[in-house]
């Protein structure tokens, strides 16, 4: 008798040989094709959701990465763009896999729905004003940090949270409440895909 993993392949082999596998639902409605490159992630507790098939499994491209992480080199604030837009720019980019973070405007567009996680660290330096930053999701604030001891030349306003997004909603950083004057160089605002929904 085979073991388990030898009768798989078996089972598996001639699949394989024949080119794309096409699999259908339960109700034999819309055939999935497997082609290219793709991820399959099995459920050992397969739920009666209609989104899964019958074989508890679930398709996701191999292609989907998105992060990015941006920071600051100059260090002088606020430019002009900033004060009429109030949204904090970020003039380098370390990471952007996927290519959904615009340097110019320092928004990032959502390619798909799921749940990101973002954080961002902003520093505010010789400024005895407290700071406002929120994290804007389509304009609107979703999480948000201060800096505002008075006593110190340096702080950070800093957080971090996960968000649902739907296909091409915005993200950016606003500065809600003071003023930026330098240590920008030392502030970063990351974000990448954690799940698609």
């Amino acid at each position: 008798m085979l073991p388990s993993s030898g009768l798989l392949m078996l089972i598996l082999a001639p699949l394989l040989l024949i080119g794309p596998l096409v699999v259908r639902g339960q109700n034999d409605t819309e055939p999935i094709v497997l082609e290219g490159k793709c991820l399959v992630v099995c459920d050992s507790t397969p739920s009666s959701e209609p989104a899964g098939n019958a074989l508890g499994m679930s398709v996701r491209s191999g292609t989907g990465r998105v992060a990015f992480s941006a920071t600051r080199q100059t260090n002088h604030e606020p430019t002009d763009m900033s004060n009429r837009t109030m949204i904090i720019y970020f003039d380098q980019i370390l990471v952007n896999v996927g290519g959904h973070f615009d340097q110019e405007s320092s928004i990032f567009l959502a390619p798909r729905r799921g749940v990101y996680s973002f954080n961002f660290h902003v520093v505010k330096a010789y400024n005895r004003q407290t700071i406002q930053v929120s994290l804007m999701l389509n304009g609107w604030p979703m999480i948000s940090a201060f800096a505002g001891d008075q006593d110190v030349t340096r702080e950070a306003a800093t957080n971090a949270g996960l968000v649902i997004m739907e296909r091409g909603d915005k993200a950016y950083l606003k500065l809600e409440r003071g003023n930026l004057m330098g240590g920008w160089k030392y502030s970063t605002f990351s974000g990448f895909l954690v799940f698609p929904l």
